[in-house]
């Protein structure tokens, strides 16, 4: 089963998925900042992601254990695992990682901004992908979305120093998200959506900690320099940045268009800049 749903929701239920998404992932940014602070940025990003994936995978098992007699208990199929490797890589390694590893060189708040650039390529994709046009509508809400990054970039003191790296950094991430939510649209993936989000958090866990293992952090952590501000930073992130919000935005996937999705990037950046 592909991600992308026949089915219309609610428009109350794609309202809340959205405001969950414009709110929490808006707040995830100086989050991150503050989990960086004195946890290594991708074996904590690793961590935060395969804990979630891991709670809701055994929340699913208990529900499963109870219901037994009802209906079977869908079983994930190596195809499955695949595609929730391939979405992992994409999505929470080349996207999040990359926005983890970005702020390490520049504010949070620019970070924010910066992803802001994101719908541009989901757009390109898309229209890459499907070999249509994007509409009049769409064009003019990525002009508009521009604009207001430019908005939001022009009080910035000192835009002229902001290290290259993190830039290049942040830009990369946005193209590795809009590729990977695109690639979630279309994939194969258990029939329960909760499920397969549980996969791809996990399966992103696990390459977030490789990733962090093959640069070197597991030799450079001090396990005594954790704070708890830092702990708890990731506390938040797993529970309410991954397991709340990272849901929300894979059930939008599945059941409305990708330029409504992507409108998250454009509100994310006002909430983080707060």
């Amino acid at each position: 089963m592909t991600l992308a749903n026949s089915s219309r929701p609610s428009t109350a239920a794609v309202a809340i998925a959205l405001l969950i998404v414009y709110v929490v992932w808006g707040s995830t940014y100086l989050a991150i900042a503050v989990m960086i602070e004195t946890l290594p940025p991708l074996l904590s990003a690793g961590v935060r992601y395969a804990v979630a994936g891991l709670l809701m995978l055994g929340a699913l098992a208990v529900q499963a254990r109870f219901r037994r007699g009802r209906e079977p208990a869908e079983r994930p199929t190596a195809i499955h695992w695949r595609s929730a490797f391939i979405i992992g890589s994409l999505l929470l390694l080349g996207g999040n990682g990359g926005v983890v590893l970005a702020e390490l060189f520049i504010p949070s708040g620019i970070a924010a901004v910066l992803v802001a650039t994101m719908p541009i390529w989901l757009a390109v994709f898309d229209a890459l992908l499907s070999r249509r046009r994007p509409s009049g509508l769409v064009i003019g809400g990525l002009i508009a979305g521009i604009v207001g990054v430019a908005i939001l970039l022009a009080p910035v003191e000192g835009i002229e120093d902001l290290d290259p790296l993190g830039i290049g950094l942040v830009i990369g991430a946005t193209i590795s998200w809009a590729a990977g939510s695109l690639y979630a649209r279309r994939a194969p993936l258990p029939s329960s959506q909760l499920l397969g989000t549980g996969m791809e958090m996990l399966a992103g866990g696990i390459v977030l900690f490789a990733a962090g293992s093959l640069i070197g952090e597991i030799g450079r952590t001090n396990v005594e320099s954790f704070s708890i501000r830092s702990l708890v930073a990731v506390a938040y992130l797993t529970v309410f940045g991954s397991i709340i919000a990272f849901t929300a935005y894979t059930w939008l996937l599945a059941n409305v268009p990708v330029s409504t999705v992507g409108t998250y990037a454009y509100v994310n950046p006002i909430v983080a800049v707060a």
